[in-house]
């Protein structure tokens, strides 16, 4: 029998702190070599692209999203959308079929507070999210597991967005939360900064930066996206998620087609950081870039614990293709 699983079955059985902790555990997983390298491949359509992703652990996970950045003016539908099928590496049977929209938003939020867990600075408490959709949303909650936010500025171009987003994050999270109508001043006193936007040209450069500061960089999942200029990286500690695939497809990829930077300039890996391999933060001025492109290793550690808690509660329904 298969399990199906919907979006509202994902948010019943998934929190926060769990995502952060079945990240975490997979990249050291990862780094100790106890879990292969996971697979990527992209594809172009006119209006966006798909992105298959894979990763086996205890079960393979095997992740296809669609990206669509008109969705949401054109057609009242979500930027991404797709599914992950889960399959038993013993028989090979198909364990499970999840929509993976708010488990992708779930994984890469995790991925972010695990790498602000060891590179941003242990009293950061204010918070920039630049691009207000769900990714910014599951962003701002799961930073606040492993940091003090108290404080979040937010910006959008679209500013009735960034307004909404300020007031329904605010009031569920009692904190202080407003917009900015530029990058500018949304930056300017961030002790983190996280981008998860659709851009083609970055929008951050070198003089956002500001001592003790760490980025996370989100929305780079293709080579023609780009967040940040090569200069802002050459002049901070890069360490990225997946270093052959940030290299290829991140922010970190037109770093070093510009020169700006090298591989081996690349501070590490974050499964490096996690076993130490390579130092976290170790100063308070010290400048750090999480360069996020997302892995299946985040989507197969995720939906093996939804699948798992399903199961448990009798979440979702079941089905038999033969």
């Amino acid at each position: 029998m298969t399990r199906l699983l919907t979006r509202g079955d994902v948010a019943e059985v998934l929190t926060p702190a769990d995502c952060l902790q079945a990240v975490e555990e997979a990249f050291r997983g990862y780094g100790e070599g106890r879990t292969a390298a996971p697979k990527s491949v992209g594809f172009h359509a006119p209006s966006g692209t798909f992105h298959i992703k894979a990763a086996m652990a205890d079960v393979l996970a095997t992740k296809i999203n669609a990206n669509f950045p008109g969705n949401p003016s054109r057609h009242q539908l979500p930027t991404i959308q797709g599914v992950i099928v889960v399959m038993d590496c013993e028989r090979g049977t198909t364990v499970a079929i999840l929509d993976s929209t708010l488990i992708t938003a779930l994984r890469t939020a995790a991925a972010t507070a695990v790498a602000a867990k060891y590179l941003a600075r242990a009293d950061a408490r204010k918070l920039t999210v630049i691009g207000c959709g769900t990714q910014g949303r599951s962003t701002v909650e799961a930073l606040r597991v492993v940091r003090p936010i108290d404080e979040v500025v937010v910006y959008d171009l679209d500013a009735a967005c960034a307004d909404r987003f300020a007031r329904e994050i605010g009031g569920q999270h009692r904190m202080n939360v407003r917009a900015e109508r530029s990058i500018d001043e949304a930056v300017r006193t961030a002790d983190i900064i996280v981008t998860c936007t659709t851009a083609r040209t970055a929008i951050l450069d070198s003089q956002h930066l500001s001592p003790g500061v760490f980025i996370a960089a989100v929305g780079a999942d293709n080579p023609e996206k780009q967040e940040l200029t090569p200069a802002l990286l050459s002049r901070t500690k890069v360490v990225a998620d997946i270093l052959e695939q940030a290299a290829t497809m991140g922010d970190l990829h037109h770093a070093l087609e510009s020169g700006a930077m090298r591989r081996e300039d690349v501070h590490g890996e974050l499964a490096d950081v996690i076993r130490g391999r390579v130092p976290g933060r170790t100063a308070d001025d010290e400048i750090f870039v999480f360069d996020s492109t997302g892995t299946a290793l985040q989507d197969v550690a995720v939906a093996s614990i939804a699948v798992r808690r399903a199961l448990e509660r009798g979440v979702g329904i079941e089905i038999a293709f033969a």
